[in-house]
């Protein structure tokens, strides 16, 4: 296993170092090898406003794909039209099982001889089956090619339509109204109904640019080269001379057979002396970073603290953050409204239950909490869209107490929130713009949806850290 993660790990770096034009042969021989996917060979997107308008063949389609009753539009075939600029566009209906009553006429852009419905200026116009009219219709117009990503109208009244930007099944605006008629926008060019949302519209969610995210690539692929050397071991981490330490008693490892390794707090100091070790030349010491750190708990749990230390990973990524802003930045950068994620650009979730779609308010920053984890997944993305060059660290968290427990077990009441568990979070977009979220935790690399599908119902607490060029831990 090591050594296959070591053969990815080196791929991986050669693919973040080499130019576009020797770049694609390298995909390909990699597709082969199945190291990348092969839907990751497609062209970037453009720019939302270069996107090739398709407005004209929209009229010529009005009187019979967008009005006619559903049943002769289901006996109709996918036709494919040209653009004036070349592109090509699939017309067809789709239907769903998960929403039976409804159907979409899709308009889907070409992308490496494929119309999959969702790659970039795709056009989708969702009515009922058992009506002629647009009341409870909706068209979604897909900026970026990403199926999660996308720009939604609906009916609002006989004059105006009301927006919706989905990030992720995350609002980032949601029922925005606008002074422009539902059907009108069936022939109206994209970017003029966009431009009736003013300011409101988040067009930097869509207009990403995939240059400014190569020094992260590349750091993910130095983690991924420098993984095989590492193993886990419980309460383990490297001190600032370079030994391999328990974190509580700051024993030495190398005592006891066979060890030699680092829990998840340790792996996340190893993260950040790698980031910092270049530029001070030293390595963090171990003690510092477990003391507190900020106001949390009060005076009230400061018996249970000692027994339970409960904060203990809230504090560990506060001190590895606020470390690597005065090692890298200035002491005003060891601040806590510096290193802290707080700030949130959407106000609701789409939550999915056995094919139902549900909207629900998402309350945000939670004081020594964070955010909930079903939140994380379009977080990420909005952090990496706005702010290039950063990783975080993510100190999971939960209420525990048990009124059930024996006495003296450290699980019994009260209930507190405890921090037990931590993540290095790495959102980027990739050369060609597709959005990744890179998870290293506990001397591994895991996966997105294996992190937060295991602890659902959380919480993680985000700090902040910027990176350099180099990378040495």
């Amino acid at each position: 296993m090591g050594s296959v993660k070591k053969i990815v790990a080196i791929t991986s770096t050669i693919l973040s170092s080499v130019s576009p034009k020797t770049l694609f042969p390298l995909f390909v021989l990699a597709a082969v090898l199945g190291i990348v996917p092969v839907n990751s060979l497609r062209a970037a997107d453009v720019s939302s406003r270069s996107i090739q308008d398709d407005s004209a063949l929209r009229r010529t389609l009005e009187a019979f794909w967008f009005r006619e009753t559903p049943g002769t539009i289901f006996a109709q075939q996918p036709e494919i039209h040209t653009l004036r600029g070349g592109g090509r566009v699939q017309v067809r209906t789709e239907t769903s099982a998960a929403s039976p009553n409804e159907f979409a006429v899709v308009l889907a852009r070409e992308q490496d001889g494929a119309f999959p419905g969702w790659a970039q200026g795709s056009w989708v116009l969702t009515r009922r089956r058992d009506e002629n009219h647009h009341r409870n219709s909706r068209i979604r117009v897909f900026l970026r090619s990403d199926p999660n990503t996308y720009v939604q109208f609906r009916p609002l009244g006989a004059d105006r339509s009301q927006m919706d930007v989905v990030i992720y099944d995350a609002y980032a605006v949601r029922s925005l109204p606008v002074a422009i008629p539902f059907e009108r926008l069936f022939v109206l060019p994209v970017e003029n109904a966009l431009a009736a949302a003013g300011s409101r519209f988040p067009r930097h969610f869509f207009d990403i640019e995939p240059g400014r995210h190569s020094d992260t690539r590349a750091f993910v692929s130095h983690i991924r080269l420098r993984l095989p050397e590492l193993s886990y071991i419980d309460d383990g981490a490297i001190d600032e001379n370079g030994n391999f330490v328990f974190i509580e008693t700051l024993q030495l490892q190398s005592a006891f057979a066979n060890q030699g390794g680092l829990n998840c707090s340790g792996f996340a100091k190893w993260v950040v002396d790698g980031i910092i070790r270049p530029v001070t030349g030293q390595r963090l010491e171990v003690p510092p970073l477990a003391a507190p750190f900020g106001e949390r708990g009060g005076t009230s749990i400061e018996h249970w603290e000692a027994v339970r230390d409960p904060f203990f990973g809230l504090d560990w990524v506060r001190n590895l953050a606020a470390s690597v802003g005065i090692a890298l930045r200035s002491p005003s950068f060891a601040d806590l409204r510096e290193i802290e994620v707080r700030d949130l650009p959407f106000s609701h979730l789409i939550q999915r239950h056995g094919g139902q779609r549900t909207v629900v308010p998402y309350r945000g920053f939670t004081e020594n909490a964070g955010f909930s984890i079903e939140g994380l997944h379009p977080l990420m993305f909005t952090l990496a869209a706005t702010q290039p060059g950063w990783i975080y660290l993510a100190a999971v968290n939960d209420e525990w107490g048990n009124p059930n427990a024996p006495a003296g077990d450290t699980r019994a009441l009260p209930r507190l929130r405890q921090f037990f568990h931590i993540a290095v979070l790495v959102p980027f977009f990739n050369e060609r713009g597709d959005f990744e979220i890179a998870v290293f935790e506990s001397a591994e690399e895991t996966s997105f949806r294996n992190f937060s599908t295991r602890y659902p119902g959380h919480f993680v607490n985000l700090v902040r850290i910027p990176i350099e060029g180099r990378f040495e831990p």
